[in-house]
Parts: C-alpha cells; sequence; structure tokens
C-alpha cells in the first residue's frame, strides 16, 4: 500500500512539475514575442517606418488626443526639416571624407579590384539616390 501512495505522490508532484515548467515557457515564450514583434510594413522607407513605430509607441502608451498626436506630428515634420537642413549644409565636409576613405581603398587595391570597387560603389550610390527618393 505505501509503495502505491508513494507513487502516486511521486506522480503527481511530476505532472504538476511538468505543468507548471510548461506554464514558465508559455510565459516566457509570450514575453518575447511581446518584445520581440515585427511588423511587415512594405513600401515605406525606414525613416517612414520609424515614424509610425514612433507615432504608434506615443499613442500606446501616452493616450494621446488627436490634438496631440496632430501636434507631434507636426514636431516631428520640424525635426525631420532640420535634420535635411543640417545634413545640406554639412553634405560637402560628408563628401570629402568619403573620396578620402575612396582614395584610400583604391591605394590598398589591385587593379582588378579596383574596377570591382567602382562597380560596388557605384551599386551603393543608386540604392542610397533611391532610399533618399523614397524618404522624400
Amino acid at each position: 500500500m505505501n509503495f502505491l501512495r508513494r507513487s502516486n505522490l511521486a506522480l503527481a508532484g511530476y505532472l504538476t512539475l511538468v505543468f507548471l515548467s510548461g506554464a514558465a515557457v508559455g510565459a516566457f515564450g509570450m514575453w518575447i514575442y511581446k518584445a520581440k514583434t515585427v511588423k511587415a510594413v512594405t513600401g515605406m522607407s525606414r525613416a517612414e517606418q520609424y515614424r509610425q513605430q514612433y507615432l504608434a509607441e506615443m499613442q500606446d502608451r501616452l493616450r494621446l488626443s488627436a490634438d496631440q498626436r496632430k501636434k507631434l506630428e507636426e514636431i516631428l515634420d520640424g525635426t525631420r526639416k532640420l535634420y535635411r537642413q543640417l545634413s545640406e549644409k554639412h553634405r560637402p565636409e560628408f563628401k570629402a571624407i568619403q573620396e578620402a576613405h575612396a582614395e584610400q581603398v583604391r591605394q590598398i587595391l589591385s587593379a582588378e579590384q579596383r574596377v570591382e570597387y567602382e562597380k560596388l560603389r557605384a551599386e551603393r550610390q543608386r540604392r542610397r539616390e533611391q532610399e533618399q527618393t523614397a524618404d522624400r
């Protein structure tokens, strides 16, 4: 009799342990899912995706009124304009740094590698131009 009672208690303990382990794994999985959920957004630039994510988070966490959201969007528009002005102002300096970098890289490459490097740079430039066009 004691053997049956002990085995039933062990079985109940194991089942309880399995249940609690499952609950803990489920809770952890839900926490990971909520923390790492990625929303697929197509046709938007990275800047626009960030803006939409920022607005959604502000709306959800701060419970903004319609007027506050409109004002926040105006603030974001103004900030974007200031960033673009600053970027345009310093573009020649950035360009000079990029060209100095490219020249240093060219000096360590063979003739065949330079040809491929120039193709690579041209492809990257086209991608940047496409991204800038999409951001505007």
